[in-house]
């Protein structure tokens, strides 16, 4: 009886993302574990916050997928915590809520994307990808000195960073960042939301979808507290539009 290969896992270096899974079923941690070291990725557990924070401490992560519906708190509650301890680690939360307004919340509190149970998980790792590649900036790329500037703030997708026009810097979760990117890119151009969600989560948009709302509204919020007028204008059965000028020029400027 000929003997089935067992099929080895990709060689791990210390470039290899890292994930955190985060659940408290032991069982889907133990499937998740597995499946992610089988796709490439380097794989860290966690069954409840008190976990998190400890495996934050000793392991540089790259990526959290977080359950919501922890023993000891709501994984909404340890992301907004994380946020507000100025953690930039993307974040995916799992969630069996299916109503839009729970989803809504999910970003609200600074989480990268969402995924509902039961999920398939190639469509898991496709969001990991997505995620860390959003976050990536390419040090060879050709642009990788310019900066944009537009009504006096200044966004650099080197740093991945905001300032204003006072020069302080304005806190983005990286979903906020890519979508101001999104616009900086095609200044005055109407998109609609199909096309900022293909745009920013590499995936078709879900005309049911009411993230993009959301994050335009976030965005409004921290650019007019820092001093600016309304620039994301929204058009009737269009989209929204970046309604400002926007100089692209070299970091040394």
């Amino acid at each position: 009886m000929t003997k089935t290969a067992t099929i080895p896992y990709p060689p791990m270096t210390k470039h290899t993302p890292q994930i955190l899974v985060v659940d408290d079923d032991s069982e889907i941690r133990k499937l998740l574990s597995r499946y992610l070291q089988e796709q490439g990725f380097r794989v860290r557990l966690a069954a409840n916050c008190k976990e998190v924070h400890e495996r934050l401490v000793t392991n540089q992560i790259d990526l959290i997928v977080l359950d919501v519906m922890l023993p000891d708190g709501s994984g909404l509650d340890l992301c907004r915590n994380l946020r507000s301890q100025r953690s930039k680690v993307p974040i995916i939360l799992l969630t069996a809520l299916k109503e839009d307004v729970d989803r809504i919340i999910g970003l609200e509190t600074g989480a990268d994307d969402y995924l509902g149970k039961p999920f398939n998980p190639r469509e898991l790792v496709a969001r990991i990808r997505a995620v860390l590649r959003r976050g990536q900036v390419s040090r060879s790329a050709p642009g990788e000195a310019a900066r944009y500037h537009f009504e006096g703030f200044v966004a650099d997708p080197f740093t991945r960073t905001l300032t204003d026009p006072d020069g302080g810097d304005i806190q983005l979760t990286g979903a906020e960042f890519d979508l101001l990117m999104t616009f900086l890119d095609r200044p005055g151009r109407v998109l609609s939301r199909d096309q900022l969600l293909d745009l920013t989560r590499g995936r078709d948009g879900d005309v049911l979808d009411r993230s993009i709302d959301v994050l335009i509204s976030r965005l409004r919020r921290k650019l007019s507290d820092g001093g600016a007028a309304q620039m994301f204008k929204t058009v009737r059965n269009g989209g929204y539009q970046l309604a400002t000028k926007v100089s692209v020029m070299d970091r040394s400027t």
